[in-house]
């Protein structure tokens, strides 16, 4: 191959059948039903560009954060600008919302699908480029607020077939509650600074806070007898989690309280929550996300209490794959025609037309292959019905309908053929939804 894909990126083709969860038509799916869970629970879908100034992440991720100082593909354009690949949803959503003067709009409750890019060693659903699922909530401070978008994940994974996830949440407080913590803290890990790995040690003076979900087995010893941040909420704060447990409780949606989840950008406060599949290892988060705060305000926008979460798109369709999710069969033609003759070919080009404009997906091969192989063709497109039509046909104005997984046949007239069609499909879809 003279250029190959660069390290760290994939394509998404049709079918891939090595790695399936790489297939266009799965990856389809899961945005359908991503899609229709966003209408169910009101929000609405907004697009930012590819792009951003290089200041929008610094200022919103953090300049402590492993994305700012590690992961940004970030260049300079022909006007002198440093512009950076987005790394993450968040912070473009909310310029987009303060340059756009959304707070004055009826929705506040924004959704996401969309590339991000970060520089980092590619492992199990994590790449250089990486597709996201977020969502984005402004203008509500309220406990059922946050369990909102935690049922609405949840909600989605169920749909999606996933199971055996867990729930993990915490509560990370103010900013008050955090200064007090980071000091406790580092008075407890400075004993511990030359056992900690290179990563917690850089760490330490930064962002402390950072060690507590360290993967090193060694910083995950030391910091099991730490403080715990819950010791160190206000009580209103404290009312607050109290509150998000007790909604969690009644929507029968089970959690554990994890006292060492932080998330991993500096922006979050208050409730925090990760869903995690034992399926993806080590770094097994699927989704998570929390309050943050005072943001949109630092970033010069009004001061609205503001909530979000993220979901990795790799990671719920290879969970789904390693699960032995129940898939959907890959897009294929309703019914394909087979034409005999030149006059036939004409007739069955215009019926072509017809049949689409209708919604009935048909494919027909333009070639003048023989009938064989064409059916061989129809059978590896898995195509639900064949029609051969050729002069006899045509003379005698009925068609002949081959249902490819029964071989069942029936005989129709040329006139109805379109009906029929619209019939068996309208019958098929009956059945998937009952499934």
């Amino acid at each position: 191959m003279k250029y190959p894909i660069p390290p760290g990126v994939f394509d998404i083709i049709p079918h891939n059948e090595r790695e399936n969860w790489k297939s266009s038509y799965l990856w389809n799916f899961v945005e359908r039903v991503i899609r229709q869970t966003a209408t169910d629970f009101c929000y609405q879908e907004i697009r930012t560009p590819v792009f951003e100034r290089t200041e929008l992440f610094q200022r919103s991720v953090g300049d402590t954060s492993d994305i700012v100082s590690k992961e940004m593909y970030t260049f300079q354009d022909k006007g002198g600008r440093s512009l950076s690949l987005r790394p993450e949803g968040t912070a473009p959503v909310l310029r987009a919302y303060i340059e756009h003067q959304l707070h004055q709009a009826p929705c506040q409750k924004f959704f996401y699908i969309a590339p991000m890019f970060r520089y980092e060693r590619a492992q199990a659903g994590r790449y250089r480029q990486h597709h996201q699922f977020g969502v984005e909530v402004f203008g509500n401070d309220s406990a059922e607020q946050d369990v909102e978008i935690i049922d609405f994940l949840c909600t989605l994974y169920r749909r999606l077939g996933l199971k055996n996830l867990g729930l993990h949440i915490n509560s990370i407080g103010d900013a008050f509650c955090r200064d007090r913590f980071r000091s406790a803290l580092k008075d407890y890990l400075q004993p511990y600074i030359a056992q900690l790995s290179p990563d917690s040690q850089t760490r330490l003076d930064k962002n402390p806070l950072r060690i507590l979900d360290s993967k090193d087995p060694k910083d995950r010893e030391i910091v099991s007898s730490a403080p715990s941040i819950l010791d160190f909420l206000s009580d209103e704060d404290k009312k607050h989690f109290d509150r998000v447990q007790e909604l969690l409780h009644q929507l029968g949606i089970s959690y554990q309280v994890n006292r060492f989840l932080v998330r991993g950008l500096d922006y979050y406060n208050k409730t925090v929550f990760e869903i995690v599949a034992g399926e993806l290892g080590a770094q097994n988060s699927i989704g998570g996300g929390g309050r943050y705060d005072g943001l949109l305000a630092s970033l010069g926008g009004p001061n609205l209490p503001s909530i979000g979460f993220g979901t990795g798109m790799e990671r719920i369709l290879q969970t789904m794959i390693q699960q032995k999710v129940s898939l959907p069969e890959s897009n294929s033609p309703f019914l394909f025609l087979i034409a005999l003759g030149e006059k036939a070919q004409m007739a069955c080009f215009a019926l072509l037309h017809s049949l689409r404009d209708n919604g009935i997906s048909s494919q027909m091969d333009f070639s003048a292959r023989k009938v064989g192989k064409l059916m061989q063709l129809a059978d590896e497109l898995h195509a639900h019905y064949v029609a051969v039509i050729g002069e006899e046909e045509l003379l005698s104005q009925e068609i002949e309908i081959k249902e490819m997984k029964t071989g069942n046949k029936l005989k129709v007239s040329y006139s109805s053929l379109l009906k029929v069609m619209k019939e068996m499909k309208k019958t098929i879809s009956i059945q998937n939804d009952t499934i």
